[in-house]
C-alpha cells in the first residue's frame, strides 16, 4: 500500500517539486495551496504521468483550514504517513525596520501555520507509531544575517520546535526532520522582503544581502534538490535531525562554524572591501564578475 504524504505550499517551487517527487516514487500525495487553481500545470502532469496527486486547498495560517484538510486527506486515503510543512514567504528586514504586523505575518505562515497543523497529525502518527514529519527551514534557522530579522526568526523558532518533537516523538517511532536549504530558485523572491529605503540606515545590509543572493544565484540549486533530500531523509536507513542543501549553504555553515559569535557579529562594522574578502575566504561567496 502506498505511503499517504500531505505537502503543503505547492503551488510553486520546493512544494510543487516536493509534491511531484513524491508521487513519482509511489507515494499517495496531498497537494495543498491557497488558491488551488494555482495548481492547474501540476494537476495536468499528474494526469498525463498517472500520479496519485490529489490537490488540496488549504491555508496553513488558518487552524479551522487545516483541521479540514486533515480530515480531508483521512476521510480519503485512511492515514497519513508523512507530513512535509513546506509553505513559507520570505522576508528581508532590519530589526529596527520591521514592524510587529511584518513580523506576525511571516510568523504566522513560517511557524504558527507548521505547529498547528503539525499538531493536526500528531495523534493520528502516535496512533500508528510510524511516520514522517519534514519542517522545510532554511540555513537562515540557523545562522542569522542581516537584515534578515524576520524570516530567520520565524526558521529559528521553527528549527527549535522541530528539536523537541523530535525527542518526544522518538517514544513513539515517528521521525522529525529539518530540511534547511540555501538559496534555491523559488518564486520566494518574489512573495515577500520590501525594497529598502535609500535613507535607511541599514542600506549597506540590504546591499550585501543581495550580493549574498546573486553570487549563491550564479549557479542555483533547484527546487528538485530540495524534494530528493526530503524523499532521502523519509526512506534513509541512517535519520538526521538536520539536511543542509546546496553547496552555499554547506559553505555558508561551515564558515559560520569556524568563527567565534563574536567574529561573526563583526561583520556589521566591516568595510565593504573587507566584507568581499571575507565573504570569498571564509563563507565560500564569490562577489566578484
Amino acid at each position: 500500500m502506498a505511503l499517504v504524504a500531505l505537502v503543503t505550499g505547492t503551488s510553486t517551487g520546493i512544494g510543487e517539486a516536493t509534491a511531484l517527487h513524491l508521487a513519482r516514487n509511489g507515494y499517495r500525495v496531498f497537494a495543498s495551496m491557497r488558491n488551488t487553481g494555482a495548481g492547474e500545470q501540476m494537476a495536468k502532469t499528474a494526469v498525463s504521468e498517472n500520479l496519485a496527486l490529489t490537490l488540496l486547498q488549504q491555508d496553513v495560517c488558518d487552524p479551522e483550514s487545516n483541521r479540514k484538510a486533515v480530515s480531508d486527506v483521512l476521510a480519503e486515503a485512511g492515514n497519513i504517513d508523512v507530513l512535509v510543512n513546506n509553505a513559507g514567504i520570505g522576508g528581508g528586514l532590519a530589526f529596527e525596520e520591521t514592524t510587529t504586523q511584518a513580523l506576525r505575518e511571516i510568523m504566522e505562515t513560517n511557524f504558527f501555520g507548521a505547529v498547528d497543523l503539525t499538531q493536526q497529525v500528531l495523534p493520528h502518527l502516535r496512533a500508528q507509531k510510524s511516520g514522517c514529519i519534514l519542517n522545510v527551514s532554511s540555513v537562515s534557522g540557523v545562522m542569522a544575517f542581516s537584515p534578515q530579522m524576520p524570516y530567520a526568526a520565524s526558521k529559528w523558532a521553527l528549527e527549535a520546535v522541530s528539536e523537541v518533537l523530535a525527542m518526544e516523538m522518538k517514544a513513539f517511532n515517528v521521525r522529525v526532520a529539518l530540511i534547511e536549504p540555501g538559496v534555491i530558485l523559488t518564486p520566494i523572491f518574489e512573495k515577500g522582503g520590501t525594497d529598502p529605503s535609500p535613507d535607511s540606515p541599514y542600506l549597506k545590509f540590504y546591499q550585501r544581502m543581495l550580493r549574498v543572493f546573486e553570487a549563491a544565484l550564479k549557479q542555483p540549486s533547484m527546487p528538485i534538490a530540495v524534494a530528493e533530500t526530503i524523499l532521502n531523509a523519509i526512506e534513509t536507513d541512517d535519520p538526521k535531525l538536520r539536511y543542509l542543501v546546496g553547496p552555499d549553504a554547506i559553505a555558508l555553515m561551515n564558515g559560520r562554524r569556524s568563527m567565534s559569535d563574536e567574529e561573526w557579529i563583526a561583520i556589521g562594522e566591516m568595510e565593504e572591501s573587507e566584507f568581499e574578502s571575507f565573504g570569498k575566504e571564509r563563507l565560500g561567496m564569490n562577489f566578484s564578475g
